[in-house]
């Protein structure tokens, strides 16, 4: 039951710094105009979370 309580707070955890991050991206590409800079950001960070969460779904069904 723990494991199950610590895989989602985790998982929230991961959404809200998922949010902040493209958050950042939008600035990088907005403000400064560096859009190449803003979707890498926004891409790395986006497959990071994905692959974080499938891997925590993963181990949950062994």
């Amino acid at each position: 039951m723990q494991t199950i309580i610590y895989d989602f707070l985790f998982i929230i955890t991961s959404i809200f710094i998922l949010f902040k991050v493209i958050g950042y991206g939008i600035y990088e590409i907005k403000e400064t105009k560096n859009k190449a800079g803003g979707i890498t950001v926004i891409t790395f960070s986006s497959i990071v979370v994905l692959l974080f969460i499938v891997i925590i779904i993963l181990k949950e069904q062994k």
